[in-house]
């Protein structure tokens, strides 16, 4: 058994570990990320499927800003990571929708335009959007060390007809709450920057572009990826502090600090502590990718993303039924500007799922039931783009069950506990959280989270 002595251990090369460990190597710190799998990433990864590359979470980067815009949170991330923004080959959206039962207002990173359908679709709510507007502006959500205020609360001190309310809450809930039938104030009020004042692009030639940078980054500083070389559990001293990891094939790593971007519930059971009911994620997705013969705007589907829902009250919790085809996201990522997928389409479908359920089925009857609700989530989206099952050549989705086995989050959750701790504390001393439960969200605020608690937590305490 071998033993080495690190500054800082990453657990988990996704967006945030790969942000943390770049900043710490910056510093000088002797650092390595460990991830369990062949690929980084985490959930916003890459795979092939019959000789075709798939992104396996990416449907937008939020928070786009053109470089001339320094304050914003995209423009502070590139100068911490000292990254520059052409490189990243950034193609914003065109035209999306949110899409509720009869309700249609479309948006763009033109924020006119939204504004236009708000005052179009609600016209005596131009005043209260524009007041709610205004404190999202005024509001910094990014001092709190907790949070958990509503969000649904928040629109409804500034907006007074529920229908807006609950059309606006939907891209919200579908970009970043692991809260069942809410979200987070502050994190409301992150998520309407970033995908409304901010914007929505893609990175041509889909996440790992921005992988491949990242990494290359992160080894020009010096810092080592040690990929196959999962954390089997945390080594504690006699106070009860982190000293360092054990790896599933019994090597030992000693360290001054971990960051663990494994999730709450999942970095204090490698600790061997147990976790509050509470702090257990219950959301999930099913998700099918179809590539089409055709641009997804030839058949029908003109925007880039639409947030779909069958009735005005969307439910925003985990199903009974193994998928809700009530509500989810359509995202064309042909319809990206700048995008390279063109002649074939890409259309992605993505509902909420139990977990429990897809964990449960024996192998003989996972496929069959994957398949089943993948083409019953391709019918129930079609009302509100276009139907691609007609005009695909290739299909593939992953349930809660692939994220379990690929991510290690308990139940497949994708936006983990439902409560958050900006302050990174997981409870352990040297032991810090960052990525999803640290409460940043989408790819930008996963870079933010590690940047943050790297700075915070690693950087000035050492």
């Amino acid at each position: 058994m071998s033993t080495e002595r690190y500054d800082a251990l990453v657990i988990g090369a996704g967006m945030s570990g790969l942000a943390a460990g770049i900043r710490l190597a910056q510093f000088g710190r002797r650092v390595a990320i460990l991830e369990r799998h062949a690929l980084w990433g985490g959930l916003n990864s890459f795979y092939k499927r019959g000789g075709r590359r798939f992104d396996s979470g990416l449907h937008a980067l939020t928070n786009f800003a053109r470089p001339d815009v320094k304050s914003a949170p995209l423009s502070r991330v590139l100068r911490q990571l000292r990254l520059r923004f052409d490189d990243l080959h950034l193609g914003e959206q065109g035209r999306s929708r949110l899409h509720l039962a009869d309700l249609r207002l479309d948006f763009s990173n033109d924020f006119s335009l939204l504004e236009s359908e708000v005052s179009r679709a609600f016209p005596a709510q131009r005043a209260h959007f524009a007041s709610f507007v205004r404190a999202v502006r005024e509001a910094d959500p990014f001092t709190a060390v907790e949070s958990s205020a509503s969000g649904r609360a928040f629109l409804r001190e500034h907006i007074t007809d529920d229908d807006l309310v609950e059309a606006l809450m939907l891209p919200l809930c579908w970009y970043g709450s692991g809260r069942e039938s809410d979200v987070d104030a502050y994190q409301a009020v992150i998520l309407f920057r970033a995908i409304f004042l901010e914007g929505l692009a893609r990175p041509r030639g889909g996440i790992k572009p921005l992988l491949d940078l990242l990494i290359a980054r992160y080894k020009a500083e010096g810092g080592e990826l040690r990929t196959h070389q999962g954390v089997e559990s945390v080594l504690r001293d006699a106070r009860g502090a982190a000293r360092g990891v054990r790896l599933d094939s019994g090597d030992e790593l000693l360290c001054d600090r971990i960051l663990s971007s494994a999730g709450y519930v999942e970095t204090r059971a490698l600790c061997g502590e147990t976790s509050a009911a509470l702090d257990r994620g219950r959301l999930s997705f099913v998700e099918t990718q179809r590539v089409l013969a055709r641009p997804s705007a030839a058949i029908g589907a003109t925007h880039t993303l639409v947030f779909f829902a069958d009735s005005l009250r969307p439910a925003w919790r985990r199903p009974e039924a193994p998928v809700d085809l009530s509500n989810g996201v359509i995202a064309c990522s042909d319809n990206y500007a700048d995008n390279e997928i063109t002649p074939a389409g890409l259309m992605r479908v993505t509902c909420l799922a139990n977990p429990e359920t897809w964990c449960g089925y024996a192998e003989d009857s996972y496929g069959v039931e994957k398949d089943r609700w993948e083409d019953a989530m391709c019918a129930a989206a079609a009302p509100f783009a276009a139907d691609p099952r007609p005009h695909t050549t290739q299909v593939d989705c992953f349930t809660p069950r692939t994220i379990v086995q690929y991510t290690g989050h308990v139940g497949g959750t994708v936006y983990g506990s439902p409560r958050k701790r900006l302050d990174g504390d997981s409870g352990i001393a040297n032991v810090h959280l960052i990525g999803t439960d640290q409460g940043f969200v989408g790819i930008v605020g996963a870079l933010m989270s590690g940047i943050s608690i790297a700075n915070r937590c690693a950087l000035v305490a050492s």
